[in-house]
């Protein structure tokens, strides 16, 4: 592990400093004075190259992402009382005006905070659990460790059924399960370590770990399919045979922090074996970068947007390999990390008005121009520059 971590890869920074100063010099002062709406409370998501905002409605994925975001800064890093302000304003606002009265959370609101998207999937509780248990910690509200257990009952109760009645698919005929589902279980599960029990705490995190590194982990490819049957075995059909990289790289760094934790070496390594395999399948060798999706067996995927090139599949693998690397010291990691770290540096920042783009062509060029949107807010690219930040300076 002897890598010369006070080089300088851009601008005159380390690889610590670069993180760090894009984090608290650039993105969050973006979202910071762009995305909230202090007269009814919550956040602008829908912003343009330079922060305009172009949509008002309010989706409770990105609200949730944004109070944890402020709230796990304002925990982690530094006690700034203009942080635990921004994550209060979403924090109130999601409190009012989130939920359905059964206590499920909605897919999206208007700017007023009036429902717009019924509760269809759990992702909206999983996020709200991650934020609410983030900002209890911050704020020391009472409230908010209710409505955060609330919400990962919710999720615990519905997970085996996501969508629930909102599902489209004919029971019974090809039964899926979704890596989805028990990979952001295991994130939120550390996530919500402080309110859990210990018993809780640990049953879920093994059960969890086995199912993704069994079930949807194949062994002879070593790649994450993105869903199987419920017993692990694969259908041969379009949804049977789909990779999503950037979600089985995201999981192999839940993965990683879960067995750091345990001091599981051997499943580290595992995780970061199926990191190397699932980049080395995904890298596009003509222009670079990773594809949003593709077929396990080469068939044409079905999705249209396949060969797309977006920032959370990259910054997602940054902190994978970052993390990686600094818990194996392997030296493909690094390799890997060098050529993602050049890659999403020159084709996702944006030097002139600050955060990061969205999504490019398979060229890399600029697809949209926007900051944020109905699936881009305050989340990714913060806290992937946070944990990078983090892994380097352990490094040092």
């Amino acid at each position: 592990m002897e890598k010369d971590f006070q080089a300088m890869p851009q601008a005159g920074y380390t690889y610590a400093e670069l993180y760090k100063n894009a984090l608290l010099n650039d993105v969050l002062p973006f979202w910071e004075k762009y995305s909230l709406d202090w007269q009814q409370g919550g956040y602008f998501t829908c912003l343009d190259r330079e922060g305009k905002i172009y949509d008002t409605d309010k989706f409770i994925w990105l609200q949730n992402r944004q109070v944890w975001t402020f709230s796990m800064l304002y925990n982690q890093l530094e006690k700034r009382e203009n942080w635990l302000k921004i994550a209060s304003n979403g924090a109130n606002f999601l409190a009012q005006h989130g939920r359905d009265s059964d206590g499920n959370w909605y897919f999206a609101l208007t700017r007023e905070g009036k429902p717009l998207v019924q509760p269809y999937n759990i992702f909206s509780d999983c996020f709200a659990a991650m934020a609410f248990s983030q900002y209890a910690l911050a704020g020391g509200e009472e409230w908010a460790k209710d409505v955060a257990m609330q919400a990962y009952n919710n999720v615990l109760r519905r997970k085996d059924n996501p969508k629930g009645k909102y599902n489209k698919t004919y029971p019974g005929t090809r039964p899926m399960k979704s890596l989805a589902v028990p990979m952001i279980l295991a994130n939120l599960t550390l996530e919500m370590e402080w309110l859990l029990p210990k018993e809780t705490l640990e049953n879920v995190l093994a059960e969890t770990v086995r199912e993704v590194m069994t079930d949807f982990l194949d062994p002879q490819q070593g790649l994450m399919y993105e869903n199987v049957a419920p017993d692990g075995s694969h259908f041969d059909s379009f949804e049977g045979r789909l990779i999503n990289p950037g979600h089985g790289i995201e999981a192999m760094w839940f993965i990683m922090d879960i067995a750091r934790r345990q001091n599981d070496i051997k499943t580290i390594n595992q995780a970061v074996d199926v990191v190397l395999n699932i980049l080395n399948f995904a890298w596009d060798s003509e222009y670079g970068g990773l594809y949003y999706f593709m077929d396990a067996d080469g068939h044409p995927p079905q999705q249209l947007e396949w060969d797309q090139k977006l920032w959370w599949v990259h910054l997602e693998s940054l902190v994978a390999l970052a993390m990686g690397y600094r818990l194996t010291g392997r030296e493909v990691c690094w390799e890997w990390y060098q050529k993602m770290h050049d890659y999403a540096w020159s084709h996702f920042a944006d030097a002139e008005y600050g955060e990061w783009f969205g999504y490019l062509n398979r060229r890399g060029e600029v697809l949209l121009n926007l900051k944020g949107g109905k699936w881009k807010g305050c989340f990714h690219v913060p806290r992937a520059l946070y944990l990078c930040w983090q892994q380097f300076e352990a490094l040092q």
